[in-house]
């Protein structure tokens, strides 16, 4: 497999072509003007050691070089290894809530902003565990299932929003359920769920399913969005401003962080909760609790290692440059009027 890891650069071999025109114009417009001035021998005599094909060389060796730089700078690879990685790792589904109630501001700019900022921080710090990512609302489905590809968590997880799910709500049984499914069934290994959601669950049964999911293994970490005093839920937009969810009575819905809830379900999960607006130091504790799971050795895919080659363009390039500098447009044994000349007596 063949690629360039900077196409980008390709585009300064465009200066070839028109160094060439400019190349090529200046011979037009030289040739043209001398005509002008008189006969061949007497131009000779007026411009001594002029080398047509030395002034051509020094220009092509230039073109050259900057062709080889671009190619350089654009680091040709070739796919030259593959191989198998095995390494020691504990399984994590992140499940995120992205309910409407995640876009209330009382934590700026959003909770499901603040939320994901804070995920694609913890992905990078739980770099060598295999993750996993379920989205839920009043429905949860299986975003991403177990991988060591934190590329395309990173990516799932800046593209989460409301709309990725109709049914709205905060089904928090119903994504620990498909999370204790979505594990590996063989034994071993340590596994962990971290919920980050602001809480507000309409289904008694959440801490039940929690402690069946510790019964089974699983470790489960809450994190909480929002704070106490909460704010209203951002419905959309209208030429007025922001619409905003109303009760029966036409009155402003305000959605709460409800800490208490995901504290007993954490505890009937074997863990501990955290709030979202301890940032680091909740990320530093999640990582300590994932730390402290069993790890097992597998295999976890195989993939191509790129072997750059600019090496081989760049050296050329510098030493054409060099033998451009060195090489002189006069002729070899014309003479240096400016070493010639005869200062007046």
């Amino acid at each position: 497999m063949f690629r360039f890891e900077h196409p980008e650069f390709l585009q300064l071999l465009w200066a070839v072509p028109v160094l060439a025109g400019v190349w090529v114009w200046y011979r037009w417009w030289r040739s043209r003007t001398l005509n002008r001035l008189g006969v061949q021998r007497s131009l000779e005599r007026m411009l001594p050691g002029w080398s047509g094909w030395r002034f051509a060389l020094k220009n092509l060796l230039f073109m050259v070089a900057v062709s080889l730089l671009a190619v350089a700078w654009a680091n040709p690879q070739r796919g030259a290894k593959k191989q198998t990685v095995k390494q020691k790792s504990a399984d994590v589904i992140i499940a995120l809530d992205i309910s409407r109630s995640m876009l209330v501001e009382d934590v700026a700019p959003s909770r499901l902003e603040r939320a994901k900022s804070f995920l694609r921080k913890l992905v990078e710090a739980l770099q060598g565990e295999r993750i996993g990512l379920v989205f839920f609302a009043g429905d949860a489905y299986l975003q991403m299932p177990l991988s060591v590809d934190y590329n395309a968590a990173d990516m799932f997880i800046s593209s989460a929003s409301p709309e990725l799910i109709t049914a709205q709500g905060t089904a928090i049984p119903r994504a620990i359920d498909l999370a204790t499914e979505s594990f590996d069934p063989e034994p071993g290994g340590g596994r962990a769920l971290i919920l980050l959601t602001d809480g507000e669950n309409h289904d008694e049964d959440a801490v039940r399913r929690a402690a069946q999911a510790y019964e089974d293994g699983i470790v489960i970490l809450a994190v909480g969005a929002g704070t106490a005093a909460g704010g209203p839920i951002p419905m959309g937009v209208a030429g007025s401003g922001t619409l905003y969810k109303r009760d029966e009575a036409g009155e402003i819905v305000r959605s709460r962080l409800e800490f208490n809830l995901l504290r007993e379900i954490a505890r009937s999960g074997g863990g501990v909760a955290y709030r979202l607006t301890q940032d680091e130091a909740a990320i530093s504790a999640i990582k300590r609790e994932v730390d402290r799971l069993e790890k097992r050795e597998m295999q976890v895919r195989s993939f191509t290692e790129f072997e750059s080659y600019f090496q081989w363009f760049l050296l050329p390039a510098f030493l054409l440059l060099g033998l451009d500098a060195w090489q002189g447009w006069r002729a070899g044994n014309a003479p240096d009027p400016a070493k010639n000349k005869v200062e007046p007596s």
